[in-house]
């Protein structure tokens, strides 16, 4: 399948038909100024993480001797861990609440040397079930999303979630992260991405942007798209979360729009 056909795929699932043409150039569609948002107070940014260089494959990075229990979990040790042992680690973790209720943890998936990174807010009931992130209608329609931009899951493509076990309310039912339970399991994904590399970042969803870029909560998705984002010097591009487009079909054409500005971004 070629890529124009991977595209009219995608543009028949969200409705805008053979009409879509591509803009040129690039900075015409990036020429958006990017938005004033007031940062918390007091919250260290994410990047002095990916400082670490990535570990040898096969080497486990884990301390000789713990000083206590919980220094696994400790971000600097956590940013010199190769995949075996970041995926280990996750598996256990019981860093935060959410271990109590979990089936699986939801570690991520995907090509390890990506250039496109996409990250979502956390697994729902399917993700937990399976220990995957994006599985269900949400990761069907995340799949036609990669397909319009030439990608595949697993080809080129990682996917991955701010946090890795699934977060529920007091009826079972799903629910964003809390502030902590981003803040707790973020270490892992900031190791992910030092390690796969990205040449791009796609956030899905409101809880994703906004850890990522260390922002306010009450800070709308809408205001930061169509605006090229930065993040440990890559550049980050917001659209809506797959579960949203599900619910809101007629913002499926802004996320196109995301879409092409990744494509243009990246290009670049």
């Amino acid at each position: 399948m070629t890529n124009d056909q991977r595209r009219s795929a995608y543009l028949e699932e969200i409705g805008i038909g053979p009409l879509w043409k591509r803009r040129f150039p690039p900075s015409e569609t990036t020429g958006v100024s990017e938005p004033v948002v007031e940062q918390l107070p007091g919250i260290p940014t994410h990047q002095e993480a990916f400082l670490a260089e990535p570990a040898v494959p096969g080497t486990s990075m884990a301390p000789a001797a713990e000083t206590h229990a919980f220094s696994k979990y400790d971000p600097a040790v956590i940013a010199r861990m190769d995949w075996a042992t970041l995926k280990e680690t996750v598996s256990g973790c019981t860093k935060c609440d959410l271990c109590q209720s979990r089936t699986h943890t939801a570690f991520g998936v995907g090509d390890e040397k990506a250039k496109w990174l996409f990250v979502g807010e956390g697994p729902g009931r399917n993700e937990d079930l399976r220990g995957e992130p994006f599985v269900g209608q949400a990761g069907k329609l995340l799949d036609n999303m990669l397909l319009a931009l030439g990608l595949k899951r697993g080809e080129n493509a990682y996917i991955a979630n701010i946090v890795k076990c699934r977060p529920t309310d007091a009826a079972g039912k799903d629910r964003p992260p809390t502030a902590e339970e981003s803040a707790a399991c973020i270490p892992y994904l900031q190791r992910q991405i030092s390690l796969i590399q990205p040449a791009i970042i796609v956030a899905l969803g409101k809880t994703a942007a906004l850890s990522l870029l260390n922002l306010r909560p009450d800070t709308p998705v809408s205001k930061l798209r169509g605006t090229v984002h930065t993040y440990a010097d890559r550049p980050l591009v917001v659209t809506y979360h797959p579960a949203y487009l599900l619910r809101n079909l007629a913002d499926k054409k802004k996320a196109w729009e995301d879409l092409c500005l990744a494509m243009a971004t990246y290009g670049r």
